[in-house]
């Protein structure tokens, strides 16, 4: 099964992701409410805009977050290492439930408003392979790094 759901601290009606057009190959996903990203300075971390969104997809995939073509033209913000990666396990991890947070670096000068409700990025699903002899055991416990520790 592949659908997304809104994470349960969320209690209002939000927009889920959708495609504009019947051959878009990305989901667009929205901002659930306002925010001011600063401008970068080296060794800031990026900054996490939450979408309210969790997704469960199949065990042979993933789904790449890269950014709207128009967010570095227009508002300079762009996506650390240019995409983000959700593994399959990450739905309903006991740390934060799954949801999809957006990263960006502000490369403006001043702080850049995004509005509740506006694009953020597009999710692009993806089926992956892995070797015959992989041994892989871990079970995820959070979102950015969580595997690594």
């Amino acid at each position: 099964m592949r659908k997304f759901e809104k994470v349960s601290r969320i209690k209002e009606d939000i927009k889920l992701p959708e495609r504009a057009t019947e051959k878009s190959a990305g989901y667009d996903f929205f901002a659930i409410e306002d925010v001011e990203i600063p401008p970068y300075k080296l060794g800031d971390k990026p900054f996490n805009v939450a979408t309210g969104i969790k997704i469960q997809m199949l065990d042979d995939e993933s789904l790449e977050l890269l950014n709207r073509s128009s967010n570095p033209e227009k508002k300079n913000l762009v996506i650390p290492q240019s995409l983000g990666l959700i593994d399959a396990d990450y739905y309903n991890n006991t740390k934060n439930e799954g949801e999809v947070f957006f990263s960006f670096y502000n490369l403006n000068t001043q702080s850049v408003s995004i509005k509740k409700g506006e694009k953020l990025g597009q999710g692009v699903f993806r089926k992956y392979l892995i070797v015959d002899n992989d041994n892989a055991k871990g079970i995820r416990q959070g979102g950015f790094g969580s595997t690594g520790k």
